[in-house]
């Protein structure tokens, strides 16, 4: 009899839901919680993205006259830019998440939303990025002319269209990958606590 009303104790112990605030303790941990990962997430791709074009203008100063008129050089410059910004954007939004106390519910299904669609605009940018870096490379060899470009062009269209269309499948599933390895993984365990909450 003591046996079956200790099991029985147990098995309510295990099946109450952790308070609120345990679970936004969770949340917000600032070493090890979900927002901690996707904030330093963020912030090595804001590093990374300002490193990049910056080591590339390094590279060239010496000639700054064809530093000034590289196309593909200042584009990828734009591009650079605008995943700063973007990556920022989310830095910040899960920054207001994680200094927030109590928040409601409702409230942080809604951020956590916005930072899914976030990803997928991200995903969505980033193969118009591709498109975009395609096209130039397909254009400006008619304005400028780079060595590297020329024996690009050299090679036949068919061939370069097959190597384009291999880029945009392998860009999708890195994209999807790297995605989920720095920030869906995150996500979801962040989704999971909000849907413990009560």
């Amino acid at each position: 009899m003591e046996l079956d009303d200790l099991k029985q104790t147990w098995n309510q112990n295990q099946s109450t839901k952790p308070l609120n605030t345990d679970i936004m303790e969770l949340i917000q941990h600032k070493s090890y919680g979900p927002l901690a990962a996707l904030k330093k997430a963020f912030r090595k791709q804001i590093v990374f993205m300002a490193i990049i074009p910056a080591y590339f203008i390094m590279l060239n100063v010496d000639d700054l006259h064809a530093l000034s008129n590289n196309v593909i050089l200042w584009s990828y410059i734009a591009f650079c830019l605008g995943v700063i910004i973007f990556s920022y954007y989310n830095y910040r939004l899960v920054n207001k998440m994680e200094g927030m106390d109590n928040l409601v519910k409702v409230n942080l299904e809604q951020q956590v939303n916005l930072l899914e669609r976030s990803m997928k605009w991200k995903k969505t940018a980033l193969m118009a990025a591709l498109l975009f870096f395609i096209l130039l490379i397909e254009i400006v060899p008619y304005f400028q002319h780079y060595r590297m470009l020329d024996k690009w062009h050299s090679v036949p269209a068919a061939i370069r269209y097959v190597v384009y269309a291999g880029l945009f499948v392998l860009q999708y599933f890195a994209n999807t990958w790297v995605n989920e390895r720095r920030y869906g993984r995150h996500l979801k365990y962040l989704k999971e606590l909000v849907k413990e909450m009560q």
